[in-house]
């Protein structure tokens, strides 16, 4: 049984995925803004698409056409693919910027020499193996070693790894062969360099779609949970988080402390100043306590000018410094630029916690606190049993 595929045929299946392909992109653009991760990827899927139809043409069109600029067009191509797909994930740096366009200068340059100096249908067809997998290496080991990459960044690393394997084993079989291996010509290497390639195809294709899905997924989780104007968390999410902290102190038998505080004399400020120095100021207040906070802390805004702190693990002197250190760095505040000074006033409880404990109580109990401390005149710390 013959289980070589016509490459042609290949060719042709490789040519309609591209162009659906860019259907589907064109479509998403009427809706979406065009960033620049979306145009690079369609740039990439144009070229490729160009490539291929060049590419199984060979033959009937000039070598010029069918060789050296469809194995341009490939090289670019994969170039853009490549970027996009490290763009989409915040991973693409200067200093990879930089190695893509050194890179593609050599394919496309180390090419063209190859057809003027050798011709050689192996020497090219290595060329062209080895190249596409050297560029196709760094979004793999980008995708495969990224502590913060996803369960479908890791599947599309590793089916790159594979189709990386397949194109090496092309590019390698070409330089040894004592035969002349021709690119449309059926054969186990050559067959199986093809499907790799079709295999590259679907990965990047449906991968890319899929990581757009995932970025939006997180942004909007991202919207649900924070805060629009401080970037800090929300009263809800701050709530759902933090009875998750009071269980594993409640686990660990650990004291938990909470601070709730708000902007002394805020109302003042707003009708004074303006609305926009007033957001000035919520901001400064956000990243000056940011300064303070360790990683498993909670900071969230309740509303208005009222924050809360939730500090699993920290008992009442180490809360009641960790207070203290805010106040003090509240009272030294300018807010961007603007002659304004403010003062907050904090409450905060520290108990230990047991499983019936709703952070609601804790609210409740720090509300007042911070109600003392206001009566106490403001800018002051206020601690409560």
């Amino acid at each position: 049984m013959n289980l070589l595929l016509d490459i042609k045929t290949i060719c042709i299946a490789l040519v309609i995925g591209h162009l659906f392909t860019l259907v589907l992109i064109s479509a998403y653009w009427q809706q979406y803004e065009k960033k620049t991760t979306l145009k690079f990827f369609f740039y990439a899927k144009f070229l490729q698409a160009i490539s291929w139809f060049l590419i199984m043409l060979r033959g009937e069109i000039p070598d010029l056409l069918s060789i050296s600029l469809a194995n341009t067009f490939l090289f670019v191509g994969t170039t853009l693919e490549g970027i996009s797909l490290l763009m989409l994930r915040r991973l693409f740096t200067s200093t990879l910027k930089k190695l893509y366009i050194y890179l593609t200068i050599i394919n496309i340059v180390g090419f063209q020499l190859i057809i003027f100096l050798d011709n050689s249908e192996n020497l090219r067809l290595a060329f062209g193996s080895l190249s596409p997998a050297v560029i196709l290496a760094i979004p793999a080991y980008q995708f495969i070693t990224n502590n913060k990459a996803s369960l479908l960044m890791k599947i599309m690393g590793y089916l790159y790894l594979l189709v990386i394997l397949t194109l090496g084993y092309r590019g390698i079989t070409a330089l040894i062969s004592n035969d002349t291996i021709e690119l449309l010509a059926q054969g186990f290497s050559q067959t199986t360099s093809f499907l790799a390639v079709f295999l590259v195809m679907i990965v990047s294709n449906t991968g890319f779609i899929l990581l757009l899905k995932e970025n939006a997924d997180k942004e909007l989780v991202r919207m649900a949970s924070y805060d629009d104007l401080t970037n800090v968390l929300n009263r809800r999410t701050f709530i759902t988080r933090g009875q998750q902290s009071i269980m594993k102190c409640v686990n660990n038998n650990n004291p938990i402390s909470f601070i709730l505080f708000d902007i002394d004399h805020f109302k003042k400020i707003n009708d004074k100043n303006g609305h926009s120095i007033g957001d000035k100021v919520l901001i400064d207040i956000v990243d000056r306590i940011n300064g303070h906070l360790s990683s498993n802390h909670l900071f969230g805004r309740y509303g208005g000018d009222e924050f809360a702190i939730l500090l699993p693990g920290m008992g009442e002197s180490e809360s009641t410094n960790f207070a203290e250190n805010i106040k003090q760095d509240i009272e030294q505040a300018n807010t961007d630029g603007v002659q304004l000074s403010y003062t907050v006033s904090l409450g905060v409880l520290t108990v230990t916690p047991n499983k019936t404990l709703n952070l609601d109580e804790l609210y409740i109990s720090c509300d007042k606190a911070l109600y003392l401390a206001k009566e106490n005149g403001r800018n002051c710390v206020y601690r409560v049993s």
